[in-house]
């Protein structure tokens, strides 16, 4: 995943915090005024039932970007359906082993070693440098607890 966003992720708005009585067209009928609509979705939960028609969230694509921002500009902290919906540039989609939620480690994910680690000669040498010497020196006879009698 890259950190660029897309043209078409600049023109896609989350909407949250929907009603479960809100549909694809009243979100169409609520956003049309800021521009051509390309695509709207409302995600349904993996176990659909007829109670719960989404997931409470949905997505808006516009064909440009700057109607986008006006729409966030207009419509995000606005109530719909007795509820302040919140409406942002939509995230680019995680893949499944990917970032919170994925059943793999953070740690064993491509990419986090490049960007976390530090092999241990690099991290030695670091340590060598900032103190001039070893950073054990001078600890010897600290195998014993409370104050030095002399």
């Amino acid at each position: 995943m890259t950190e660029a966003t897309t043209p078409r992720q600049k023109s896609t708005l989350y909407i949250g915090g929907l009603d479960h009585q809100v549909t694809t067209q009243t979100l169409h009928d609520a956003f049309i005024p800021f521009g051509e609509i390309v695509d709207i979705s409302l995600p349904k939960p993996e176990l659909a039932s007829n109670e719960d028609p989404h997931r409470g969230f949905g997505y808006v694509e516009f064909s440009l970007a700057q109607d986008a921002a006006e729409a966030i500009d207009n419509m995000d902290q606005s109530e719909l359906f007795g509820r302040v919906i919140k409406v942002n540039q939509a995230k680019p989609q995680k893949e499944a082993g990917e970032g919170l939620g994925s059943r793999t480690a953070v740690w064993e994910q491509e990419g986090y070693a490049a960007k976390y680690n530090v092999n241990e000669t690099d991290a030695i040498e670091e340590t060598e440098q900032t103190n001039g010497n070893d950073p054990m020196q001078g600890l010897e006879g600290l195998d014993e607890a409370g104050p030095r009698m002399q």
